[in-house]
């Protein structure tokens, strides 16, 4: 059985522990081991994850099956990039699932958690970077009625990757991409 809750400063560890080894496992044939070392040596640790878990800034929702954390997200709150008008936003900065759980339907429950973080904080648009190349993300984004909305540069310690910022509007919202307009799922 998973529970998906909000973490605690007592999961720092564990959490640090469980991003960067969800991170590396997704990104490392992509780039350099240099640039990998570089990029996780700033983004992770327990001090990193223990201070971001202090910030209001953030929420960080965890998933476990039992002891063992299969997947994370982590919102933050806040202005978006140029491309998102709306005065209310929030970003999805990071959603990871350990590669034993996927196509399990976890990454859907966690998202759906995510989403119902920001409908409770009344957020009108949430937001989120997935790398170009990466379809299967941005695809599953889409059944989420995410939409590209611009592009911005992730510096993944000296290499430069390019990231598609997506967006999800409310129903209320007036916004649009394109011709399309965003609806809430």
């Amino acid at each position: 059985m998973i529970k998906i809750r909000q973490a605690t400063p007592s999961d720092a560890r564990q959490l640090a522990e469980f991003a960067e080894s969800t991170f590396r496992d997704t990104s490392a044939e992509y780039t350099t081991s240099e640039s990998m070392e570089s990029y996780c040596v700033s983004a992770f640790g327990e001090s990193k994850q223990a201070q971001e878990l202090a910030d209001p800034g953030y929420t960080i929702l965890v998933a476990q099956s039992g002891n063992e954390l299969v997947a994370y997200a982590q919102l933050k709150w806040g202005e978006g990039p140029q491309c998102i008008t709306s005065a209310r936003t929030g970003e999805i900065h990071r959603l990871y699932v350990a590669r034993a759980w996927h196509g399990q339907g976890l990454a859907k429950e966690l998202m759906i958690a995510c989403l119902a973080e920001f409908d409770r904080r009344n957020t009108d648009c949430v937001w989120l970077a997935a790398w170009e190349n990466n379809a299967r993300a941005i695809s599953y984004y889409k059944k989420f009625n995410f939409r590209e909305a611009g592009t911005q540069v992730f510096h993944l310690g000296s290499d430069l990757q390019n990231d598609i910022i997506m967006a999800r509007y409310s129903k209320n919202q007036s916004e649009s991409i394109g011709n399309e307009p965003l609806l809430e799922s």
